[in-house]
């Protein structure tokens, strides 16, 4: 598995001072690499109650990213999945702890749990005020006597961050801190296992399978379950948090474990709402990576039920990138589209010939969908045959809507239609054609002569001409001899699509992205897909 580090030994040390050296001075590191990792603020007066928090590295931004004003104090950061040690734990205690204390922030693994405790009692035994919680959050394993700490430690990173910020002692922010603990509980699904750098990947999770509850360290989940939907997995994951809330309203974190684009973080988000369970969910925090399993496809939920004063510091903005903030969760406010961008509704009108004609043509790109679909895998994203055909069941599918009986009008329409059905540059440009050919048609032009301008005006604004290996190469010849009937132009389509297999450089659309040995011996499948709808017309 191709990664970018340098060397699996230095990836976590060269990945912290990557950190600081864009955190502007805010936060610096104690002289102790590579054996002990502590991130600390650099503000840091001790006036306070210190919050430190770390453990196994791999689930950036946690828990680095939460250092600074607000939250931790510092962060104490082991290999990748492995707790620090005693000395580290110690020495990061030791950095930031002033007279009024210091509250460990410990995850439920026995590592952490041991190293980060012993840590605690050589800190008291130096004369330091320490308190350490311990959270389990994790409802995936319902037997499992010690329950792991997951993504749900952030809000105790926020609200206990919040108190020390505001001059709470450690005795009050370390019992708060507990009982927020026993009330979390976070789930994860994940689509993939994570990476660890070095070492080859596990192929755990089968082909068209989730696996629900798996750890933060890629520790297996309690099963494996179908895949479907995200809406599907999201109901899967809130029904497991369901029997571990009370019927008030929560506040969820929605936490993406590495591997998860934007996008389906997006979706997943949407679904969380639009859940069973969403009309509980009262704030969101997230969608965002917050305490990741390297690049896991995966994602997690917590959810908690604060009390005001919880809300409140949930609320309270920190000056901390990897802190996504508190959003309220409202219903999507529609605003009226402006009136000059509404669709221009012309009145149907009857032609028995017309309507054959379109209908033909419809039918004939559909039924090419799979074909050209092929050859445009060539040489671009293999959708071409998709796109045609989506535009050509919206337009069968408006068919009786149409004016056919005037052929400005009908251009009109089919222009519209393909402007709001029709994906991709293709569809605007096409949707181009056929208005400039209305405009054309609306002065009583012919229809040779209104097509040629439409394909006029599609050339102009697109930037393509024959010879750039466009559906251009097929169309222009094909209707320059449109008026001596639909074989002439059936045969100057295909020869001009024939032709452009022998063009190996396309200086327009994807096929200009693409290498020449990819293109050599193909035909462009705009071009192919103009002939076949000519061809057709003859054959029928």
């Amino acid at each position: 598995m191709k990664q970018f580090i340098n060397s699996r030994e230095k990836v976590v040390t060269e990945a912290i001072d990557g950190l600081l050296s864009t955190a502007e001075g805010r936060l610096g590191r104690l002289d102790s690499f590579p054996h002990i990792k502590v991130v600390v603020r650099t503000d840091w007066d001790k006036s306070r109650v210190a919050l430190v928090s770390g453990g196994g590295s791999g689930h950036e931004p946690s828990h680095v990213g939460f250092v600074g004003e607000g939250m931790l104090s510092a962060a104490v950061c082991g290999e990748i999945f492995a707790s620090p040690s005693v000395d580290a734990v110690l020495a990061g205690i030791l950095a930031v702890t002033g007279n009024p204390g210091c509250l460990l922030i410990v995850k439920n693994y026995t590592g952490d749990r041991l190293n980060f405790g012993l840590a605690a009692e050589r800190a008291r035994a130096l004369g330091y005020k320490v308190r350490m919680v311990v959270v389990g959050d994790d409802v995936a394993l319902p037997d499992l006597p010690q329950p792991r700490g997951v993504a749900g430690t952030l809000f105790i990173h926020k609200i206990a961050g919040a108190m020390a910020a505001n001059g709470a002692g450690l005795d009050e922010i370390a019992e708060e801190a507990e009982r927020i603990a026993s009330q979390i509980s976070s789930i994860g699904m994940s689509l993939d296992t994570c990476t660890i750098p070095g070492f080859q990947k596990e192929e755990r999770i089968g082909s068209g399978m989730a696996e629900l509850g798996l750890g933060i360290h890629g520790e297996p989940g309690i099963e494996q379950v179908q895949f479907s939907t995200a809406a599907e997995a999201v109901e899967l994951v809130t029904d497991r948090l369901e029997p571990h809330t009370n019927s008030e309203p929560v506040i969820a974190l929605l936490n993406n474990l590495g591997g998860c684009t934007p996008l389906e973080m997006g979706v997943l988000a949407n679904a969380l709402i639009k859940s069973r369970m969403g009309k509980r969910i009262k704030g969101l925090i997230g969608p965002a990576s917050m305490m990741t399993s390297l690049d896991m496809r995966g994602f997690s939920v917590s959810l908690y039920t604060p009390n005001d004063t919880d809300l409140a510091a949930l609320k309270s903005s920190v000056p901390i990138q990897a802190w996504p903030g508190f959003h309220n969760t409202d219903a999507v406010k529609l605003i009226s589209i402006p009136e000059g961008l509404r669709p221009v509704r012309l009145v149907s009108s009857g032609n028995e010939q017309v309507r054959a004609l379109i209908s033909r043509c419809c039918t004939n790109l559909k039924n090419c969908e799979t074909e050209l679909n092929a050859l445009d895998a060539k040489s671009g994203d293999g959708d071409t045959g998709s796109t045609l055909a989506t535009a050509a069941n919206a337009i069968l599918k408006k068919i009786d809507d149409l004016p056919l009986a005037d052929n400005s009008q009908l251009f009109l329409s089919i222009s519209q239609e393909l402007s709001e059905s029709m994906g991709g540059s293709s569809g605007v440009l096409i949707s181009i054609f056929f208005a400039a050919a209305a405009d054309v048609s609306k002065e009583g032009h012919n229809l040779q002569k209104s097509l040629i301008a439409g394909l006029e005006r599609m050339k102009q604004i697109g930037g393509a001409q024959v010879g750039d290996r466009t559906l251009i190469d097929a169309l222009e010849p094909a209707l320059a001899v449109l008026d001596d009937g639909i074989e002439s132009a059936a045969i100057a389509a295909r020869n001009g699509a024939d032709s452009t297999a022998k063009i190996t450089r396309a200086k327009a659309g994807r096929a200009s992205y693409v290498a020449e040995k990819n293109l050599a011996g193909y035909n462009d499948p705009g071009a192919e897909a103009v002939a076949i709808l000519f061809e057709k017309l003859l054959s029928n």
